[in-house]
């Protein structure tokens, strides 16, 4: 189970540079803002570069636009608490120094609410 978690997980962080429409980055203070697209046009990933390396918090969706994936980055490794939505599902992922210390599958009749 935290295998499948780690290749959903690096496929997300892989992803960052796989978009084929032209991504976006706007300045934003001292970081820079990263927006990338599916070939739809929709939003595809969002989130924040410092340094050259993932920061701050990131989110991902499909090509529907209905999201998929967020998290933070600290210095380009993943840290704190992830989500991964699956169908009804919800995936919550606990990263320690960029690896999986913790997974808990949340199902469509526990209520879980977080903000696009």
């Amino acid at each position: 189970m935290k295998n499948t978690i780690l290749i959903i997980a690096l496929m997300f962080s892989f992803g960052v540079f796989a978009q084929d429409i032209a991504p976006k980055f706007e300045k934003d203070g001292e970081m820079v803002k990263a927006t990338y697209f599916h070939e739809n046009g929709e939003v595809a990933q969002v989130g924040h570069f410092l340094n050259q390396k993932l920061e701050g918090e990131w989110k991902m969706y499909n090509e529907a636009g209905k999201k998929i994936a967020m998290g933070s980055y600290i210095n380009g490794v993943k840290t704190g608490k992830w989500f991964f939505w699956e169908g009804n599902g919800l995936k919550e992922v606990d990263f320690y120094d960029n690896e999986i210390a913790n997974v808990i599958q949340w199902n469509n009749s526990e209520a879980v609410v977080l903000n696009k």
